[in-house]
């Protein structure tokens, strides 16, 4: 290692008031006083003469007389070095002691002659001295270790060179001021040794002249430990502000409990910002005249200096009460002094609240207040008891909303629930103060009209109450058209226990809601009705596990030159009783029970694996149209299971199509666009099916990536020489090329039908006067036909 003669016998470090801070060796050997006994002590104790620490700090050290090891006095020359923190501001002193073995030699001789090499290695961190060229002339073992360098390399480094590129500029501005303003410095880094092993380091240094040269003379000190214990502290700084409950803490004094500290919770629960808290007793939050014994707890408890827990009421700074669940905990010093308090508040206002009405939340809809499940059937249950002895009728209604998801998915469930409310209150105001109105579930209402002296009069409440379905409800500017299906039963005729009568009802109201909506009384019939209906579902279920289903493919022929231009899937179910089914008689059940999703996935594999067919056989272009209901293509991952099912059975993009009817779209024009995209980006046509159906917004289709529109069943059938039902469907043609869209004529049965969409631009047509559906394999055979005419 370079060194520099004289040296340096004892080093250590003071603070600003004098205190020892560290203490090596070197320093106890020379003053018997030990490594653990000296930080905290004063160094003036071992000066003898009249120098005082002061004085000394002031002029940089100098020459004195300190009190030696065995008693002995002796002169010395003390050297101080001002020391800095993080932020550049002074803090401490590093001190150097050098002595000589005579009075009488010159100090000069003797701070020359001391060997500063035997002390640097002492010191606790990393010792330093560069010249002007930034080149280490001085260092210790502790700046080979944090370096990982050997002393060659250390000898030919330059002391920039060891920075981060992004500390070299400021490494660089404080090397300038200390040998140009002989200004003293300290920066932090975090320094990278050789392995990649960070260490953060507290730079210091200053301007030393030695033998007419002048050289930067410094020390670091890891600060990893500082930096730990910061980064903890702002944890929990964050710790305390991210709590949802209100922190307070306190500080002891007297009998006053200052507030020093409160988070944000805190100041949003009382109401108080922490610059009008903080300074203040929290007593000033007390409610006069409340809860004087929880008080007296909280009292007792800080002066005997104890843990303590209560609820009681304080005031907001508005005025308001509110119920504070206040927890307090004594916090001790290292001497087991209690010295503050940390109280941790929780506003319990909601809970109290809630106790209060209990009752009423336990037996009544939180939404629309009405008695919900619980409180129906006891009030149902009283009301057949009473009809029972007085021989009078009891009326059952079920109210179910009609196409209510679609209010949701269009406007939004805030729209829904006020719907629902609005529904709520208009029901309540429809019937007797006696009557019961109820929320089921969901969209679905129980009334129990009590005391019915003849069916005449209920018919006269259940007109009322359908009367009142009717009216729109307003929301956010729009007019959400209401309806309801009512099923009703009454007491004794169709049921003699409440469970009897509601089951009932829900029958009645299940085909008054197949007929569209409106009224139904029960009758025996609807019994066996759901009996069929339950085990059409079950049938259903059995035709997917015995493959009972199958599909026909119908051809979409070139209205120009009569070439095949591709193939809708049509569903069929070979029963075992009841033959061939047609989707008609029984998707509408799947729809309602929820299995039409395995159905659907069902029919796509069969449509993918007819093109797979296809294509194999060299038939290209003929793409594969399936029909999608709402409840499928809503249903979460449905555009990405056919972009996989394409992907399986090697098919191009644009060789599946999906039908969605052109109202399905329009009902829910969000979800609209986004199948669109979805089914754009996965390289899947989008289909419009009924075309001109009901009311067509074409604003809304140019939004689409649509690659067709198909003319609604009724438009093409209503196609009869000169006349209106001519005019509509000529009309929609023109309406689809103006979209710039093909557009298929389908249900064509006629030659007249034939020849009018041909004539007026229709670019294909489908229908069984060109075919009947056909089975895959006469398919196959349709198009080697065709191949080799």
């Amino acid at each position: 290692m370079t060194t520099i003669d004289p040296t340096a016998q004892a080093t250590f470090l003071t603070d600003d008031a004098g205190k020892v801070l560290t203490w090596n060796p070197a320093c106890a050997r020379m003053f018997g006083w030990t490594a653990e006994g000296a930080p905290g002590r004063l160094l003036s104790e071992l000066i003898a003469g009249d120098a005082r620490w002061p004085a000394l700090a002031a002029a940089g050290g100098g020459r004195v007389r300190l009190r030696f090891s065995g008693g002995r006095d002796g002169p010395a020359c003390l050297s101080l070095i001002r020391q800095y923190d993080a932020t550049g501001e002074p803090q401490g002193w590093s001190a150097s002691i050098t002595i000589s073995p005579s009075e009488s030699v010159h100090e000069s001789e003797r701070v020359g002659g001391t060997p500063l090499s035997q002390v640097v290695d002492l010191l606790p961190g990393t010792f330093y001295a560069i010249n002007r060229a930034g080149r280490f002339v001085l260092w210790n073992h502790n700046l080979e270790r944090v370096t990982e360098m050997t002393p060659d390399e250390l000898g030919a480094a330059h002391v920039i060179d060891m920075f981060e590129p992004r500390d070299r500029e400021l490494a660089l501005e404080n090397f300038r001021r200390v040998f140009e303003e002989g200004a003293e410095v300290s920066m932090e880094i975090n320094f990278v040794a050789r392995s990649g092993r960070e260490t953060p380091i507290m730079l210091g240094g200053a301007r030393v002249s030695c033998d007419g040269g002048d050289y930067l003379f410094g020390m670091g000190i890891d600060i990893a430990r500082r930096r730990e214990k910061e980064r903890r502290l702002l944890l929990s700084e964050r710790a305390l502000h991210a709590a949802s409950n209100g922190i307070v803490i306190t500080r002891c004094s007297g009998r006053d409990n200052i507030i020093e500290y409160v988070n944000p919770a805190f100041e949003r629960i009382a109401g108080y910002p922490a610059a009008e808290a903080i300074g203040r007793d929290p007593r000033f939050m007390a409610a006069p005249e409340f809860d004087k014994h929880e008080r007296s707890q909280v009292r007792l408890a800080l002066a005997e200096r104890r843990q303590v827990g209560v609820v009681f009421r304080n005031m907001r700074k508005n005025g308001e009460l509110f119920w504070n669940d206040l927890n307090i905990t004594p916090v001790r010093d290292e001497y087991g002094e209690v010295t503050h308090f940390i109280g941790i508040l929780q506003d319990v206002t909601a809970i109290k609240q809630r106790t209060d009405h209990l009752e009423h939340e336990v037996n009544h809809d939180a939404l629309t207040g009405l008695a919900n499940r619980t409180l129906l059937w006891d009030r149902l249950d009283h009301a057949v008891h009473l009809a029972q002895r007085h021989q009078s009728m009891v009326a059952t209604v079920l109210i179910d909303l009609n196409n209510f998801k679609t209010i949701n998915d269009t406007f939004g469930h805030e729209a829904g629930d006020v719907v629902l409310k609005v529904v709520a209150r208009r029901l309540q105001s429809a019937v007797r103060e006696s009557d019961t109105v109820a929320r089921m579930s969901g969209d679905e209402f129980v009334l129990v009209l009590v005391d019915q002296p003849s069916l005449r009069f209920t018919l006269r409440m259940v007109e009322r109450l359908r009367r009142a379905m009717t009216m729109p409800v307003a929301f956010g500017g729009n007019e959400i058209p209401v309806g309801a299906s009512l099923g009703v039963a009454l007491f004794p005729h169709d049921g003699k226990l409440p469970a009897e009568l509601v089951r009932a009802a829900d029958l009645a109201m299940y085909h008054a809601k197949g007929d569209g909506g409106g009224v139904h009384f029960y009758s025996p019939e609807m019994r066996s009705a759901n009996a069929k209906r339950a085990a059409l579902a079950d049938g259903i279920r059995a035709a997917l596990d015995h493959d009972e289903l199958f599909l026909l493919f119908q051809p979409r022929m070139d209205a120009r030159n009569g070439k095949v231009r591709g193939f809708e899937a049509l569903l069929r179910w070979r029963h075992p009783k009841n033959g061939v089914m047609l989707p008609a008689s029984f998707l509408a059940e799947a729809e309602e029970s929820g299995q039409m999703v395995d159905i659907g996935n069902w029919v796509l594999d069969q449509a993918c694996e007819f093109q797979q067919q296809l294509l194999q056989l060299g038939h290209k272009g003929m793409p594969v149209s399936v029909n999608v209901s709402h409840r499928e293509y809503s249903q979460h991952g449905f555009v990405a299971g056919i972009a996989a099912r394409m992907q399986h059975y090697g098919l191009p993009p644009g060789s599946i199509e999906i039908e969605i009817p052109e109202a399905d779209l329009i009902s829910n024009p969000a979800l609209g666009r986004d199948i669109s995209e979805q089914l754009r980006e996965a390289g899947v046509a989008l289909s419009i099916d009924e075309f001109g159906k009901g009311i067509s917004d074409l604003t809304f289709l140019q939004q689409l990536s649509v690659r067709q529109v198909k003319l609604s069943k009724t438009a093409v059938h209503d196609i009869a020489g000169i006349g209106r039902g001519s005019m509509m469907a000529k009309t929609l043609i023109d309406l689809g090329h103006n979209l710039e869209l093909s557009v298929v004529g389908e249900a064509v049965e006629t030659e007249a039908q034939m020849a009018f969409l041909t004539s007026h631009g229709c670019d294909q047509l489908q229908g069984t006067w060109f075919s009947e559906p056909l089975a895959a394999e006469a398919v196959r055979a349709m198009l080697e036909q065709r191949h080799h005419s």
